[in-house]
């Protein structure tokens, strides 16, 4: 069975920083692309960063040059480090990995950005 374990979140202030991780279990995920989304209340579900097999990343508009991600496949962890936080970055963020038609979502980790 395959499970996502994210860890991280939490509270900080406008321009601080916050780190995530997701670790999944139950394969081997080496061929697998894993990113992060994160939800605000009310909103869609968007797309924060992602990085695929060979570690090519690609980042969400409102995110470029302040949140960076990144891969331990030996640890099957997926990691975001998010910097200069701004408050619209408040939502419940959620790891995801995907291989062709088959994906897999994390339950979720709140960040909250208030000063």
């Amino acid at each position: 069975q395959i499970q996502l374990a994210e860890s991280g979140g939490g509270l900080a202030q406008p321009g601080g920083s916050l780190s995530l991780s997701c670790t999944a279990s139950g394969s081997d995920f080496t061929a697998y692309a894993m990113g992060w989304y994160r939800q605000a209340p009310g909103k869609q579900r968007d797309m924060v960063a992602s990085i695929t097999s060979s570690g090519k990343t690609h980042y969400g508009d409102s995110v470029e040059g302040r949140f960076t991600i990144s891969r331990d496949n030996v640890k099957n962890t997926v990691h975001l480090q998010m910097n200069n936080l701004e408050p619209q970055g408040t939502a419940v963020y959620y790891c995801k990995i995907s291989q062709g038609l088959n994906w897999y979502w994390g339950k979720g980790t709140q960040v909250n950005v208030s000063s």
